[in-house]
């Protein structure tokens, strides 16, 4: 029986005016899976993220998220499927003047009516599920990178969304706080019924929790399957990008009109 999608990207092109930035791209996001959308530095990854939630229109094609076309929605209808929304931003981006516990909070405070008291034992709730109860009066200066991002991530599911989207969660920690945020990406989508995705560089920690891979390359995927084919593949960009390979389809050098010693020939020549 085949499993029912969540989002679906179809002939997906977007365009800074007139620089080609995703092109032709074809996406499923089943329910209650984490899928990863990799690929090297500018190659459209995080565009598709902030496509998927309405913040860009696409040039052509269309996006759509619990059945509906994201940018054929009004504002109104757009902020309702938000609310439906989970984000975890690259490094956190926790509002700093803000307790742990008030972070998690905002979101409640500012989408529902929930009396305080109700507020505050969600609120323990969700730092208990990513391990951090007891931090819940400390002020984001005066936490770990490794736990602030925990508390983004209990921030991004305060409202049990049904879609959780990820921008570089293991970016910059250390192999503890990457493995353990790494787990509760996986726990907490399975816990909540929900749907991840998950942007990321980094290979090997995501192809332990995912279920799904797109492999994205100069706007255009490239790849696409589990876990497990993806470390088998034989296509060249996966290989180099799974075995981090300095050679292959992605060059070390950025391109010259000379070879180098035709560089240095030419210098002498002028030298001469």
């Amino acid at each position: 029986m085949p499993q029912e999608s969540l989002v679906e990207i179809r002939n997906l092109n977007f365009s800074y005016d007139s620089r080609p930035i995703l092109s032709g791209i074809n996406m499923t996001i089943p329910r209650g899976k984490v899928v990863a959308v990799m690929g090297s530095s500018g190659c459209g990854k995080t565009t598709t993220l902030r496509l998927i939630g309405g913040q860009l229109k696409p040039t052509s094609g269309e996006v759509r998220v619990g059945g509906q076309v994201v940018h054929q929605l009004d504002a109104s209808k757009l902020y309702a499927l938000r609310r439906r929304m989970g984000m975890l931003f690259q490094f956190g981006a926790l509002f700093t003047d803000m307790s742990v516990y008030d972070n998690i909070a905002f979101q409640m405070r500012e989408h529902t009516d929930l009396p305080e008291t109700m507020i505050r034992d969600l609120v323990l709730m969700k730092l208990h599920a990513v391990g951090l109860r007891g931090a819940h009066n400390l002020m984001p200066s005066e936490l770990s990178g490794g736990m602030a991002r925990r508390v983004a991530l209990a921030r991004a599911i305060a409202l049990d969304p049904m879609l959780i989207m990820y921008d570089e969660p293991f970016a910059g920690l250390d192999p503890i706080s990457l493995s353990i945020v790494g787990e509760l990406i996986r726990k907490l989508n399975d816990a909540l019924g929900a749907s991840s995705i998950v942007v990321t560089h980094d290979v090997h920690e995501s192809l332990k929790i995912v279920d799904y891979v797109y492999f994205v390359s100069e706007g255009k995927i490239v790849a696409e399957g589990t876990a497990e084919e993806m470390k088998n593949s034989t296509a060249p960009y996966v290989h180099q990008f799974v075995w981090g390979e300095a050679d292959g389809p992605v060059p070390f050098h950025y391109p010259s009109r000379t070879t180098y010693g035709e560089e240095l020939l030419e210098r002498e020549v002028k030298r001469g």
